[in-house]
């Protein structure tokens, strides 16, 4: 069954004969297509893309099928083009993201179509959460990409090395092994600054006995990775090696409890238990994870009081930590996919204590 079936299959839920998509990550969702402005128009009968002439053609060329492709210009934009498939079908209402849409937005829509418009709730982020096989196979891409960056910068950083060069040189590389950009800001932060969990990385200089954290990602047909590595430079102390065995435990906790099925305050617990009894649970500040897709940050979440089961196809990142104040951090991350008899981690970068 193809997205735009699934939605179809959904618009008697609530109560709406068609509707409206127009935000980019849910257009490439129905569309397949990417990097691309336009409108989707799902009714119970077709589906409809109008965009203008600088996208027509890659439109016309690799829009999934199925879709009627109709260009729009200064006299006929988007509102008075989906008006008239509307008024062709006999459709009566129209559902519009309300979790994307703007309130300004709203109203131009409203009041350019005159059509009853009503919120469509979470319909495409409920079908986005259980990820396809080919969706899988597409983060998987995206995954290998980041962790060749990862090997790369592992004969890179040394003392005298800059927060900012890091995250610079992590950027460039996933760039050059193939990714369209970055699934967010690469935080790479050093000895004390390794205890902000979403630090930004700055102009301190890498030292001998530092943890360096690289929390980075990066996109490929739309669809992100995600992964961090802690790395000790030059030597630990007893107290670095404690911590960081104690993070890679709790999450190895964690991915044992995974799988479809299981609500994600589990999961957290599981992997927050560890980290507790080894003494350092206020130090635990974030989730244990996410789910992720084309945006970087999806649902649902393994967190606490989270009792959403995980979908089968879920995507979900594995991330504990522990952060000292003023000493040091350590977060190990992968990402894992969750099967009906656990969880399949697609990260395979090393997790073991590296020492550079």
């Amino acid at each position: 069954m193809s997205n735009v079936e699934k939605i179809r299959a959904k618009l008697g839920s609530i109560g709406t004969d068609a509707l409206l998509v127009t935000s980019g990550v849910n257009l490439q969702y129905v569309t397949g297509l990417g990097s691309m402005e336009g409108a989707a128009l799902i009714t119970k009968e077709g589906a409809y893309f109008f965009t203008d002439g600088r996208y027509i053609e890659v439109a016309e060329r690799d829009i999934e099928k199925g879709y009627q492709v109709s260009i729009i210009d200064r006299m006929r934009r988007y509102p008075e083009a989906i008006g008239e498939v509307m008024r062709k079908v006999g459709a009566q209402s129209l559902a519009f993201e309300d979790q994307y849409m703007t309130v300004a937005s709203f109203e131009n829509w409203k009041e350019k179509l005159g059509f009853e418009m009503k919120p469509a709730g979470n319909i495409i982020g409920e079908l986005r959460a259980s990820k396809s096989e080919e969706e899988i196979a597409t983060m998987i891409k995206a995954q290998r990409i980041a962790e060749k960056a990862l090997d790369d910068m592992l004969g890179i950083i040394k003392p005298g090395i800059a927060e900012v060069e890091i995250a610079a040189e992590i950027g460039y590389r996933m760039r050059k092994y193939g990714a369209a950009g970055e699934s967010f800001n690469t935080i790479a932060v050093s000895g004390p600054n390794s205890s902000l969990p979403h630090g930004v990385p700055g102009e301190r200089k890498v030292q001998d006995g530092d943890f360096v954290t690289m929390d980075f990602g990066c996109k490929y047909h739309g669809y992100c990775s995600d992964m961090t590595r802690t790395v000790a430079v030059g030597h630990v102390t007893d107290e670095m090696k404690k911590v960081y065995e104690t993070v890679l435990a709790a999450q190895l906790a964690g991915i044992a409890v995974s799988k479809a099925g299981v609500p994600g305050e589990v999961i957290d617990s599981a992997a927050r238990k560890v980290i507790t009894d080894a003494g350092y649970g206020e130090y635990f500040g974030h989730s244990y994870g996410h789910s992720l897709g084309l945006e970087i940050h999806e649902a649902p979440n393994a967190a606490q009081g989270v009792k959403t089961p995980m979908p089968e196809g879920a995507v979900v990142s594995a991330e504990p930590g522990i952060y000292l104040p003023g000493k040091f951090g350590v977060r190990i991350e992968d990402v894992v996919v969750m099967r009906g008899d656990g969880a399949e981690v697609i990260t395979k970068a090393p997790k073991q204590l590296i020492i550079l």
